[in-house]
């Protein structure tokens, strides 16, 4: 019989005519799948701790507990705009708390918001401070939802008039399923706002979807109507709609789940919160 080759080497055995070697051999070949499966689940381990270490620094700057204007200061904690409550003869509707002028154009300044716009969330927070205390919604969070959803009322060339309103309607494209959009089937309601018969649209500085609206439709200047595309009861909406959890938005969880329950998006809530924090970072406690 002819050598075996040199890699095994070793004489044959002598009860079976099989080489030690070779059978030894074998046995490691028979271990070898349950070897790799453990090489894999600890890799596998090793890339789950990974990911968790990485989504941590990802979302670790979610609003704390801190009141301090830090350079990541949750936007949720900026402080609220001083109060000026009317005195002697006032104005249909104003009867209610407002942001301070001076801190508004100072804030408009800083910030970059256009000030007819600030003062719709400044004064949207301060309603809500008085309604849902526990809610704790700061200005900031609504800057930065209308910033993203429509540069403060500014989308299309559109700008804000006096009344809150924009000059050129802002209105969102149709919801027709095209596009990574979702497929919302005109109603009656909707063609009212819209003015499509066929598909609904978002509507307005905060680009309400109709049927959301007509759910928190409210009226943040006290003119006794509720329009999505007046930016005074479009915020006010907003921050409504915000606290509806009941959540304390000075909460990581519960800002994100708020936000969240504005836009299912994980990159949507991470835009909000940078724009977000940008403004109270700028705006400091001025």
């Amino acid at each position: 019989m002819g050598g075996l080759p040199a890699v095994y080497g070793g004489e044959p055995d002598e009860l079976d005519g099989e080489p030690d070697n070779l059978r030894d051999a074998a046995t490691s070949w028979a271990w070898w799948p349950v070897l790799r499966f453990a090489v894999g689940l600890a890799s596998l381990a090793f890339a789950v701790l990974g990911l968790i270490g990485l989504a941590w620094l990802t979302w670790g700057n979610f609003p704390t507990e801190s009141y301090s204007p830090a350079v990541q200061v949750p936007p949720a904690l900026q402080a609220a705009p001083p109060l000026v409550r009317p005195t002697g003869q006032v104005a249909a509707g104003s009867g209610r708390p407002q942001p301070d002028p001076a801190w508004v154009d100072r804030i408009a300044g800083a910030t970059g918001i256009p000030a007819r716009a600030l003062k719709a969330y400044a004064q949207a927070s301060l309603l809500l401070s008085a309604e849902q205390p526990a809610c704790r919604l700061g200005w900031t969070t609504l800057a930065g939802l209308g910033r993203i959803e429509s540069e403060h009322g500014t989308l299309g060339g559109s700008h804000l008039l006096a009344d809150g309103r924009p000059a050129i309607p802002i209105i969102g494209p149709a919801l027709d399923g095209r596009s990574g959009l979702g497929a919302i089937p005109a109603t009656p309601d909707s063609t009212v706002l819209d003015g499509d018969p066929h598909w609904a649209h978002a509507i307005g500085p905060m680009q309400f979807i109709p049927s959301t609206w007509y759910r928190w439709a409210s009226d943040g200047d006290g003119d006794g109507r509720s329009d999505p595309n007046d930016i005074d009861d479009a915020a006010y909406a907003a921050a409504r709609y915000l606290c509806a959890s009941g959540a304390d938005l000075t909460t990581g969880k519960g800002w994100q789940r708020a936000i969240h329950s504005y836009n299912h998006s994980d990159a949507y809530t991470a835009q909000v919160l940078e724009t977000a924090n940008q403004y109270a970072r700028t705006s400091g406690k001025r």
